[in-house]
């Protein structure tokens, strides 16, 4: 079992930044890729950005692209998401998530936290 706790969400103003925390527990931090999500009222859980156990390949979707950048420390068992340049597009929940597999398919990640509230206003 892996333990995750998001942190870091708030009310920021377009063009703002925020970084958001994932901090792990349980089970060897650094054995999972880990990977953020979002999701936004009314719409799908999308995938945002994703980082492979040893932190040598990221992975990002194409709409945050040169926006954000996720990063980890397996010291502190963390991932953390560093988000500029934001949008009101970006409005939604954020979830971090473990799995075997750095991936855009949720369905690979066997584990979540529970989410953090990103606002951005225009």
């Amino acid at each position: 079992q892996v333990q995750l706790v998001e942190s870091g969400g708030g009310l920021v103003q377009a063009g703002g930044s925020l970084r958001l925390s994932c901090a792990g527990s349980g089970r060897t931090f650094s054995d999972y890729a880990m990977a953020w999500f979002r999701l936004a009222p009314g719409k799908e859980r999308d995938f945002v950005a994703a980082i492979t156990w040893s932190a040598d390949s990221t992975d990002y979707s194409e709409s945050v692209k040169g926006r954000f950048s996720i990063s980890r420390d397996n010291a502190k068992n963390s991932v953390y998401l560093q988000m500029n340049g934001l949008k009101p597009e970006d409005t939604a929940v954020y979830y971090c998530a473990a799995g075997l597999f750095s991936t855009a398919a949720p369905g690979e990640y066997s584990y979540w936290g529970r989410g953090t509230q990103v606002t951005v206003s225009s």
